[in-house]
């Protein structure tokens, strides 16, 4: 780093970005948790008082539940990256995410998850050009990985939203 408001400006992105990982790491899971569930619960009859844990099943995911629970696994593992980068580079990681969203319907809550990932996909390219302007090749190269995984979900959410919207 060249100064210290150089410094404070890469914490601020970092935060920035820490703060979206920790917001879709929990929306993709609840989303996937949720969808879940409600297959788990139309399944059951009602004279059943019987409890249903779903947040752990595998075996059942509504569509895009498969791909949901995967990403948000990622998105955590984003988290913990950018968390210990912050740590090393002397900044204190944020613990709020930004806003969670659980939208109604499965059209309206992929296209919020591929937006998400879109302004993932811009803030993160701003990091890696901030990053190598500042000889900071560490920080420059895990956000290239990250961006690597945020373009992927990217086209994920893009695929799965065309084949709900043929259905």
């Amino acid at each position: 780093m060249k100064n210290k408001t150089e410094s404070s400006k890469l914490l601020c992105l970092l935060n920035q970005a820490l703060a979206r990982e920790l917001q879709v790491s929990i929306q993709y899971m609840l989303q996937h948790a949720v969808g879940v569930g409600q297959e788990l619960v139309g399944s059951i009859q009602s004279s059943s008082n019987k409890q249903v844990k779903f947040v752990a099943n595998n075996s059942l995911y509504f569509l895009p539940g498969a791909n949901l629970k995967k990403i948000a696994i990622t998105e955590m593992r984003h988290a913990e990256a950018i968390s210990e980068r912050i740590v090393v580079l002397g900044g204190v990681p944020t613990t709020q995410p930004e806003k969670i969203i659980l939208d109604k319907t499965i059209n309206a809550m992929l296209e919020n998850d591929r937006e998400q990932e879109r302004s993932a996909i811009e803030l993160y390219k701003t990091i890696v050009s901030f990053s190598e302007e500042q000889h900071d090749d560490l920080t420059a190269g895990l956000f290239k990985k990250i961006l690597s995984d945020e373009e992927n979900h990217h086209r994920t959410f893009t695929t799965i939203l065309g084949k709900v919207q043929q259905e």
